[in-house]
């Protein structure tokens, strides 16, 4: 068997071993609940099982440590046995970082603890032939202190098992798959090439349209009636004109999350592997996300202690994923605050209905109306004859407080631009617009900065020190959730309607109500999880201010020359709902 090398000046560790995927699970004799993956749309396979266990001994013992005295090496004989009534894959890991003040010379992959070039095993069912596996771990201790090395395992179904599907490709993606976009006819799928959108593979065989380990968001397009035929039929690849282009959306799919504590009293995310320093409110650290079905909705206390690691009562399922009585898959978001079909109109757009929403890059955001009138014109998107080409099957509204919480966990998630190596320190917080004339995907190239002229430094489609205001770091994020506008959302104190044109409340799943000023009690009494409200109260210095009976609508980002804005800010509304020069607001749609 292969023998790996890890090597610092506290110890050197020859391991030999096989690998993970993905969630870390310990110890002894555990259950492991599968997951359901569902990949009818792209001709794909659908799996539901039950629990998968695994058995793990550590010279004859059950158990998953390692313990070597100083100055000392041991070989230890670990088994791993398969105690289910069919064949399944494990991953059998090496878990823990070494203890502290040790140089990092060792190579080991931060998020899954991987030892290089090993792989997964494959076992038999429990009473055949090859139901165990026997490694030999040799461990040398050159140090003066004790070490303690911890074991992990991972379970999932042999896909060698699974038939085919009807395209003849297998999907091999068990733990922690996104839901697939869900596309309507008017909608087109589509991927950057560097320097233009262009059409997109939808069934995503290749990770071509999204690959959300990859900072790829999916992203999708609608385009003018004239060309719209001529866009759907045309070849994978062919470049879509951002002059033909009239709405730009991004996938976000359904998760689950929890907040990490470093320090059992402050949960700011944990260290993992994108921080260098312990998290603070003014640098928090990585909101921890797995992707969930829509049969699954974790209603767990979305924290837990980074140290004892995550239960399953730490997870909760956004409340934004409920919509009504539906469970949703994923929500499509508009990538940019939104602008309408007469950008030379004043603020925008100003206090119309008679305008269409747009939502593309390098456009004055709309702005000076109601509330009222912006929740209007983002539900007549779906209506017969629109020009979008949107089917019954969609339906658009405007973005409510929980949804924006939603983009904004993800973004700090390793699938955000929390987890873009290409940003460290400060920079890990989503770059600012202060775009004086309001310009959407603009960027400073730098969280908030004082000094920063107020105008579009870069464009959204600039590497880094543009595509550093998105949620992700690339273009293939949402952009203006720091600064540019602040945007409306439909959030509101206990149903007063306020200055926002509206006679009385809309139906009750298309806004968010809060029935008190503090966000501990302001959801019927309680705190108000998955909001992105006192969970992240201050993180990034961000502004934090409830909505009252005189401010009753909140708002989000911070405008463009604002102090303490970013994606975590969040204010009442200075005339609770009425047109403001620098107020404008985002839309979603759904997919029936």
């Amino acid at each position: 068997m292969k023998r790996l090398l890890l090597e610092t000046s506290f110890s050197k560790i020859y391991m030999i071993s096989v690998i993970v995927i993905s969630l870390l699970i310990i110890g002894g004799y555990f259950s492991y609940a599968m997951f359901t993956v569902n990949r009818e749309k792209g001709n794909a396979i659908s799996i539901v099982t039950g629990d998968l266990t695994y058995k793990l001994e550590v010279d004859g013992s059950e158990g998953n440590t390692l313990t070597v005295p100083q100055n000392s090496s041991r070989e230890f004989i670990v088994t791993l046995s398969n105690p289910n009534n069919r064949k399944a894959r494990f991953n059998f890991y090496y878990l823990n970082d070494l203890p502290n003040n040790v140089e990092a010379g060792y190579i080991v992959d931060c998020e899954t603890n991987t030892l290089p070039e090993s792989v997964g095993v494959n076992l038999e069912a429990s009473g055949t032939a090859g139901s165990s596996n026997i490694y030999k771990i040799m461990v040398e201790n050159n140090s003066s202190n004790d070490i303690t090395i911890e074991l992990g395992v991972n379970v999932g179904l042999d896909y060698n098992d699974l038939e085919l599907p009807s395209n003849g490709h297998i999907f091999k993606e068990y733990e922690n798959v996104p839901n697939a976009p869900e596309l309507d006819e008017g909608m087109i799928p589509v991927s950057y090439d560097g320097s233009n959108w262009v059409k997109a593979e939808s069934n995503n065989i290749d990770n071509s349209w999204y690959n959300y380990e990859e900072l790829m968001w999916a992203n999708a397009v609608t385009v003018t009636e004239e060309t719209r035929d001529t866009y759907k039929s045309t070849d994978v690849g062919t470049t879509i004109s951002m002059d033909d282009i009239e709405t730009m959306w991004v996938w976000i799919p359904r998760y689950s999350y929890s907040i990490g504590s470093e320090d059992g009293t402050n949960y700011y995310g944990k260290k993992g592997c994108y921080l260098e320093t312990d998290p603070t409110q003014d640098l928090p650290g990585e909101i921890d996300v797995r992707f969930v079905s829509t049969s699954i909705k974790d209603r767990g206390t979305a924290r837990y202690l980074v140290s004892s690691g995550i239960e399953d009562n730490s997870w909760y399922t956004p409340d934004a994923f409920t919509f009504g009585d539906e469970e949703l898959s994923g929500i499509w978001v508009g990538k940019f605050e939104t602008s309408s079909s007469n950008p030379s109109a004043e603020y925008g757009g100003g206090n119309t209905t008679e305008l269409d929403v747009m939502i593309k890059p390098n456009a004055p955001s709309w702005r000076q109306i109601y509330v009222s009138n912006a929740f209007n014109v983002s539900l007549k998107m779906d209506d017969t004859g629109n020009r979008y080409g949107f089917t019954t099957n969609v339906g658009t509204h405007m973005m409510k407080n929980s949804e924006w919480a939603i983009v904004a966990y993800l973004s700090q998630s390793k699938y955000g631009k929390l987890g873009n190596t290409n940003f460290s320190g400060a920079n890990k917080e989503i770059y600012q617009n202060k775009s004086d004339n309001f310009i959407t995907g603009c960027s400073t190239g730098k969280p908030y900065d004082i000094n920063a002229l107020n105008e579009c430094s870069y464009t959204y489609d600039i590497e880094i020190n543009g595509t550093g205001s998105s949620t992700t770091g690339t273009i293939f994020g949402i952009y203006d959730m720091s600064g540019g506008s602040l945007e409306y959302v439909m959030a509101n104190y206990n149903d007063v309607v306020g200055n926002s044109g509206f006679s009385s409340m809309p139906e009750s799943k298309y806004y968010d109500k809060y029935i008190t000023d503090d966000a501990n009690t302001a959801c019927n009494g309680n705190k108000c999880i998955s909001h992105a409200l006192s969970e992240v109260s201050r993180w990034y210095q961000d502004v934090h201010l409830m909505p009252n009976d005189t401010e009753a609508w909140m708002m989000r980002g911070g405008v463009m020359d604002g102090a303490n804005n970013g994606i975590f800010y969040y204010s009442n509304a200075n005339n609770s709902g009425g047109m403001v020069t620098s107020y404008s607001f985002r839309l979603v749609a759904t997919i029936n």
